[in-house]
């Protein structure tokens, strides 16, 4: 099984378990080094948004995969979370359209979660 793919199974699970907002996969694969997905999802409150990240962890853990690096956390209003081959940010609403991700990052390709 790809490994990229199931990682991205698990967090979109959890982020939807937890009712996070928008969830959009990206597969930069193509076009980046970086990683083979991104996770874009907000949460509608800081609660929330800690909620989600919380719950993308655990899932992930759970499945034999640990963050390798987290970034934004105490802040609650943007945080990434790299597990190497997929990176999850998970933003407050007003962050996710400041920063505008699937815009900078349209050279990607938009992915529904059903075809993985």
């Amino acid at each position: 099984m790809d490994h990229s793919k199931e990682m991205v199974r698990l967090a979109y699970e959890a982020l939807s378990d937890k009712k996070g907002e928008d969830i959009r996969i990206i597969d930069i694969s193509q076009v980046s080094v970086l990683a083979d997905y991104f996770i874009i999802a907000n949460g509608s409150s800081e609660n929330q948004v800690k909620a989600l990240v919380d719950n993308v962890e655990e899932y992930l853990h759970k499945g034999g995969y640990e963050v390798k690096q987290r970034e934004g956390q105490g802040l609650g209003n943007w945080v990434l979370l790299d597990f190497g081959d997929l990176i999850v940010h998970v933003f407050d609403r007003e962050n996710r359209l400041f920063y505008d991700l699937e815009r900078i990052w349209s050279d990607g390709r938009t992915v529904e979660i059903e075809s993985l």
